[in-house]
């Protein structure tokens, strides 16, 4: 069978019909054969080249690189689609297709994170066009999901910095900085309580190696975030070491 199956597809490749190569391309998606469609239908895509069936050629060719798990090729198509055909038939699933395209391709979010702002504008694109969209759900979901791993990779920036504590520096700020920045850029994302939480921190030993001209102000200071920490997060997993900080911050201005 599997020769058979070779001798068959070797006979489709060297047929000069563009038409039996073409639902041949189609037979081949349909069983999940993505490689054979993909090549069949790039034979053909010259052929067929301002006809009607371009825009089909076009968005099969699409959907076999997101069979294979090629996405970054699955994406060029599809922006290649919208370019050719920005009212064709399968607009909405192509410019939904790109965001999606970015998304499952977007790396760990300690690497760059280009291809998550990519998957970002292209969703942002996506709903403004087709806010009702059947898609429209998946997108906003997704979009979220991207914006969340923005949010984690600067978080991980920011413990870093603070890790690094004195390191030549003062590297706390650093990492207050850096936190604060994600929770204005990303006011939605899932890691909110964390990032408070080493804000917190971070605001708490700066105070303790603290120079005395500014140990007073840096000891309001934390008090004064504490407070926004507990208000926003009562229930928090870490409100009995900020209770903690709280104690000595006060501790310390009795003392001061």
């Amino acid at each position: 069978m599997l020769f058979a199956s070779c001798g068959e597809y070797q006979a489709v490749l060297k047929s000069r019909d563009p038409d039996f190569k073409y639902q041949m391309a189609l037979e081949y998606f349909n069983d999940s054969r993505y490689v054979r469609s993909q090549t069949l239908l790039e034979d053909v895509a010259s052929y067929y080249k301002g006809t009607e069936r371009s825009e089909d050629v076009l968005i099969y060719l699409s959907r076999s690189y997101m069979g294979q798990k090629d996405y970054s090729s699955a994406a060029e198509y599809y922006q290649a689609y919208i370019r050719n055909y920005p009212k064709g038939k399968y607009i909405t699933e192509a410019r939904f297709q790109v965001g999606h395209c970015y998304y499952l391709d977007s790396p760990d979010a300690r690497l760059d994170q280009a291809i998550t702002e990519k998957s970002i504008k292209f969703f942002t694109e996506f709903v403004e066009y087709y806010p009702e969209s059947p898609y429209s759900e998946q997108a906003y979901r997704e979009m979220n999901e991207m914006y969340d791993k923005l949010a984690y990779k600067e978080y991980l920036n920011a413990k870093l910095y603070y890790n690094l504590g004195t390191y030549l520096g003062n590297n706390y700020l650093s990492a207050e900085i850096v936190a604060r920045n994600a929770l204005r850029d990303y006011p939605s994302n899932k890691y909110q309580e964390e990032l408070s939480w080493l804000i917190l921190q971070a605001k708490y030993q700066q105070a303790m190696h603290s120079i005395d001209e500014k140990l007073a102000e840096r000891t309001r200071n934390t008090i004064d975030e504490y407070y926004n920490f507990t208000t926003e997060f009562p229930q928090s997993k870490h409100r009995n070491q900020a209770d903690k900080i709280l104690k000595e911050m006060k501790k310390k201005k009795i003392a001061d």
